[in-house]
């Protein structure tokens, strides 16, 4: 697992995102045992199954997801693990009932995550904190 491996799987997990992929595509990029995730609106812990609760909830909500990685700044750990500084810009409509017309939402979250080697090497998250979202002007809110 080096530098490249991780940018190249930040950006595989946010186009996965935005195609709403299958869970047998995201769930090989997490840890299983020790998964931590925190979004605004949900702390996750307990694994791939906590994950998967959460996914099909927002999958259902947003739509026409446009995810750009504007920093994926890597700092390799000394036990192979690596501390990674994400800022992405996410764009996604909501529609939020009765409303008569959906809305759209802009912005920018900062997220820290740790990524450890799986078990084939290749990169898994494994503590993925979003710690703040800079709103676009004009945009909807969450």
């Amino acid at each position: 697992m080096n530098e490249a491996d991780i940018k190249a799987m930040v950006s595989d997990w946010y186009n996965k995102l935005d195609v709403h992929a299958p869970m047998v595509e995201l769930l090989p990029m997490l840890v299983d045992s020790g998964l931590e995730m925190v979004f605004p609106e949900a702390t996750l812990r307990g694994g791939h199954a906590a994950f998967e609760g959460w996914y099909q909830g927002v999958i259902r909500i947003f739509f026409d997801e446009v995810h750009v990685v504007k920093k994926a700044e890597v700092t390799p750990r000394d036990d192979g693990s690596a501390d990674v500084e994400v800022v992405v810009h996410w764009e996604a409509s909501v529609w939020k009932p009765p409303a008569r017309n959906s809305e759209r939402i802009s912005l920018d979250a900062f997220q820290r995550w740790v990524v450890v080697p799986g078990p084939d090497g290749r990169p898994q998250i494994r503590t993925y904190i979003v710690d703040s979202m800079e709103f676009d002007e004009g945009s909807a809110k969450l």
